[in-house]
């Protein structure tokens, strides 16, 4: 195919949000197709568009790509937010590596039971406070320059963006202790292709609302 990217996904925040954060980085429109009930993933699979039977699934360049990794690795490369040689790329990886624990613990909140979710609460902010967010205030200390790896904006920043602000939805002043990621996260907010992307309108993706869940489970149980 050629044109715009097509995304396919549910019409809620989920494992399509790092992709859709990335490609409105790079300043790429793209379509999507929202999976509104468990037939039209069926359908998905039956047509064999789903590698693995899952989704995401992204439509890019004659491609059908799966698994949520796969797809950031080609867009980051596709457009120039990979790094400029393998040394940087590997400190990308491991960036985005370290922040996908984090983010991974985040989106699971949402399905924790009534009665877990005081305790995972704390859990979060305890790992983001004093895990994740330290590294990341100390390898802006040390690289010395307005993005995470080299010069210029690649993957981990606006991953890192991200995953910021979803710990802010917790806990607004989670940056309070943090002052180079609290510049970090102006510069990258200000970037116009992000800017774009975090104003009302866009297809970024509010919090998972608890209303939204029991059709989530039908589409993919």
């Amino acid at each position: 195919m050629s044109g715009k990217p097509v995304l396919h996904y549910v019409s809620v925040r989920g494992r399509m949000e790092p992709v859709k954060w990335l490609l409105a980085a790079a300043g790429v429109e793209f379509e999507e197709r929202f999976l509104e009930t468990k037939e039209d993933l069926q359908k998905l699979r039956a047509d064999g568009c789903l590698l693995f039977q899952q989704v995401p699934m992204v439509e890019i360049d004659g491609m059908k790509l799966v698994q949520t990794r796969a797809i950031l690795n080609y867009i980051a490369g596709k457009y120039n937010l990979y790094g400029k040689d393998l040394k940087e790329r590997a400190l990308i990886d491991m960036y985005v590596e370290g922040m996908a624990d984090l983010y991974d613990i985040i989106m699971n909140h949402d399905f924790k039971p009534a009665n877990e979710k005081e305790k995972d609460l704390a859990n979060i902010m305890d790992k983001a406070t004093n895990r994740y967010l330290p590294v990341f205030e100390k390898v802006l200390k040390d690289h010395g320059h307005d993005f995470l790896v080299g010069n210029k904006l690649s993957r981990a920043d606006v991953n890192l963006l991200e995953t910021i602000l979803m710990v802010e939805e917790f806990k607004p002043d989670a940056l309070a202790k943090f002052p180079l990621l609290q510049s970090f996260k102006a510069r990258m907010s200000n970037i116009p292709s992000i800017k774009k992307f975090l104003q009302p309108g866009s297809p970024r993706k509010p919090p998972l609302q608890e209303k939204d869940i029991p059709n989530l489970l039908a589409i993919f149980s």
